[in-house]
């Protein structure tokens, strides 16, 4: 999306976007060495186009970003967001990860896949 100047016109955004190319691209992977950590990373997009989640199985630790929230979800109306693929990466990517494993999103207090599983509205 930063590359493209016009990604967010196309959606009657009137925003002046200067491109960039990243430095560095972040794909899903099963193990990444992030800063002597090691996450693995998951695509769950809905949210936007590429999201990612950053697991750390050693620490039960999901850094969620805008997908999972403590009784919600990322917004999914804004452009290159879908909300089918919201929910079913959440349902198929997240929910199996167990219901110990702390998320941290990217607003709001800390969770866990367990009380999401059981109560978020959104994804049951």
């Amino acid at each position: 999306m930063i590359a493209d100047p016009d990604f967010f016109r196309k959606f009657g955004f009137a925003l002046d976007i200067e491109p960039a190319q990243p430095d560095l691209l972040i794909e899903a992977s099963p193990g990444h060495e992030f800063l002597g950590s090691t996450f693995e990373i998951l695509e769950v997009p809905g949210h936007s186009p590429g999201s990612l989640c950053f697991l750390s199985r050693p620490d039960a630790l999901l850094v969620g970003g805008d997908v999972l929230f403590a009784g919600g979800v990322g917004r999914w109306d804004l452009p290159g967001g879908d909300g089918e693929l919201l929910f079913r990466g959440i349902k198929t990517k997240l929910y199996p990860l167990g219901d110990n494993i702390t998320v941290l999103p990217g607003h709001g207090p800390p969770t866990t896949i367990g009380e999401e599983r059981r109560t978020n509205p959104f994804v049951q």
